[in-house]
């Protein structure tokens, strides 16, 4: 079936920016509605060549990335079969190359550690050429450096940066993060969404 070119771009004369969830192709990447992507120096469509790489349907690992998300130009997100595994006493990885080795083609895997999966919260904002890698979970909210490495979990609508990110500060309070985690906005309908529109860009969690 093919997709309406407003769901695939929908700011009119711009082919910059789409909404992620409707050019993916692949079963083990997951995008919620509104997560857009913004490219400059390649084609946005081709999101899942150029951005999510070492993902091979053999590892299963997945990408999942919820609602309302802005990824910017160049993000990355980088999966476990870039992961030389360190179980061995070399970092080669012998098992890929089973053939030259007369390995069991089966266990092509054990060239790499598995970390899991990669899962994005939703309105993260994932700041320009950043790299996520294998097994980070980033919650609900929050942003990421420009050209950050992220190697551990990011907290909720917490700010991070630098090589390896680390925690700049908090978004907000401690008490406004959990209001917003338990509303949930991203998840009300569309019409509840543009009604309280004027309340969330407040700024002013009361006037939700």
């Amino acid at each position: 079936m093919t997709i309406p070119e407003k769901e695939i771009y929908p700011r009119t004369g711009d082919k910059q920016t789409i909404y992620l969830k409707n050019v993916i192709h692949d079963p083990n990447i997951t995008v919620g509605e509104y997560t857009m992507y913004n490219d400059f120096v390649n084609d946005p469509v081709l999101f899942e060549k150029n951005n999510v790489l070492y993902h091979y349907a053999i590892n299963r690992d997945k990408l999942i990335i919820g609602k309302f998300c802005s990824i910017a130009c160049g993000a990355k997100f980088l999966f476990n079969s870039a992961n030389h595994t360190f179980r061995s006493l070399s970092t080669y990885p012998f098992p890929l190359f089973f053939e030259e080795w007369e390995l069991d083609k089966k266990n092509v895997t054990d060239s790499w550690d598995n970390k899991g999966d990669i899962v994005i919260g939703s309105d993260v904002w994932i700041g320009y050429e950043a790299v996520v890698m294998a097994g980070v979970t980033i919650g609900d909210g929050a942003v990421i450096g420009t050209r950050a490495v992220v190697t551990k979990d990011v907290p909720p609508y917490t700010i991070v940066g630098g090589i390896p990110a680390k925690p700049i500060r908090k978004r907000f309070s401690e008490e406004t993060v959990q209001a917003l985690l338990d509303l949930r906005w991203w998840d009300w309908p569309k019409e509840r969404i543009m009604q309280n529109l004027q309340a969330i860009q407040s700024g002013c969690i009361e006037k939700l």
